[in-house]
Parts: structure tokens; sequence; C-alpha cells
């Protein structure tokens, strides 16, 4: 049975397919350079809340909202992207991440506290 999540994935992952078969820019696709291009957005993304207090959802009103959402899709889309280009399915990545996760920060351990695992006592 495929997962909801990991099918829309593939749906995204074959959205930018078209998109850059029709531009025939999959030449420019290297991991290095989709790499960059995923920075530079997570740079354009962090701009937005540069100078704002909290960043909470009610100090960017519905312009500034727009523009983080535009951001963010163009860090999934180059994130998805190099997944591709990698091979890497994203779905199961997060999967073992979450368990290495959960294994460097112990719910009762962390809980409330945003300190490094390396941070705490073992």
């Amino acid at each position: 049975m495929t997962n909801v999540a990991d099918s829309e994935l593939t749906r995204l992952r074959d959205l930018v397919r078209a998109f850059v078969d029709e531009r025939d820019w999959d030449q420019f696709h290297t991991p290095k350079n989709l790499a960059s291009a995923l920075t530079v957005e997570a740079a354009e993304l962090l701009e937005h809340f540069q100078w704002l207090q909290h960043g909470r959802l009610e100090e960017l009103g519905p312009d500034k909202l727009d523009q983080v959402r535009h951001e963010m899709a163009d860090v999934l889309v180059y994130l998805v992207r190099l997944a591709d280009k990698l091979d890497v399915d994203l779905f199961a990545a997060v999967q073992e991440k979450m368990v290495l996760n959960r294994e460097k920060y112990p719910a009762e351990q962390v809980r409330g506290d945003a300190r490094k695992y390396y941070e705490y006592k073992k």
C-alpha cells in the first residue's frame, strides 16, 4: 500500500521534473548546483524574518505571508529536485532521521529544552 505522504512527494517530483524537462534545464541541475540554489532560497526565506521580533504569523501580514509561502515553495522544489538527482527517497530519509533524532533527543529527557543533544547529561 502506498503511503499518502510518499505519493504526494512523488507527485511533487514529477511536477518539478516536467517543469525542468520543458525548459531543458536538467543539464544545469547538478547536485552541487541544486544544493547551492537550495541554500540561496533558504536565505531568501530567512530574509523575510530578519528584522521581526519573533517571526510569528501575526507579524507577517497577508502580503509578506504570500512571499514567505513562495520562498518555502522554492526551497521545497530544490530539495525535491536534489533528492531526485541523487535518487534519495525523501520520505524514507525523514523516517530514518526521526529514528536517529529520537535516540539523540529522548522526549522524557529533553521536553521543553532546546539545547543540542551533546549538552544533555547522559
